[in-house]
């Protein structure tokens, strides 16, 4: 799986051929088989294992926590998976397009309760009063994930991400704007 996760990520699910996995893992093509029955099965375990990790991040967020705090650890652990399965986030956010049916609309599905569970966050932090009440939460989640998802492009395997995940989270929420006196 890991070999399969970094090929796909590094090349593309359609860059890598199973004499490739089968290079990379030091065994003949035909032996591969004995391992997996096909590159679409390995696609298929890889995005499952992406789903299931963002979606673990989001459940161990402290349920009584305050509804901003709620938001911070999110980012923190979508940040921590990618950091942490670089490999496999690349894939979960890339590659996802080349399943098969049906694994295509489980995972579309997945994915959607996921960002679900963002939604629902944003919109209990705006109807608590922390964040502000007329809030797009489908823009500001679009966003957020947008730019999350896009830390595979810049992020090292196994980096440090809380540090960076509040600091990202400081700028969502304060703005880019600041508070600047009045010039006169």
């Amino acid at each position: 799986m890991a070999a399969a996760a970094r090929l796909f990520a590094e090349r593309g699910y359609h860059g890598t051929s199973m004499a490739d996995l089968a290079e990379e893992l030091g065994v003949q093509k035909g032996s591969l088989y004995s391992l997996t029955e096909s590159k679409q099965a390995l696609l298929v375990v890889v995005t499952r294992e992406g789903s299931a990790a963002f979606a673990r991040a989001l459940d161990e967020i402290p349920q009584d926590a305050e509804p901003l705090e709620r938001i911070r650890h999110a980012l923190r652990g979508h940040l921590g998976v990618v950091a942490g399965q670089l490999h496999a986030a690349t894939v979960f956010t890339r590659e996802w397009r080349f399943l098969e049916e049906p694994e295509l609309s489980d995972f579309r599905g997945k994915r959607r309760r996921y960002e679900e569970g963002w939604r629902e966050l944003f919109r209990d932090a705006s109807e608590r009063g922390a964040l502000r009440s007329d809030l797009d939460v489908d823009a500001a989640v679009l966003l957020v994930l947008s730019a999350a998802n896009w830390a595979y492009t810049w992020l090292r395997d196994g980096a440090e991400t809380a540090t960076l995940a509040d600091r990202f989270f400081a700028i969502l929420l304060d703005g880019v704007r600041g508070y600047a006196p009045a010039r006169s």
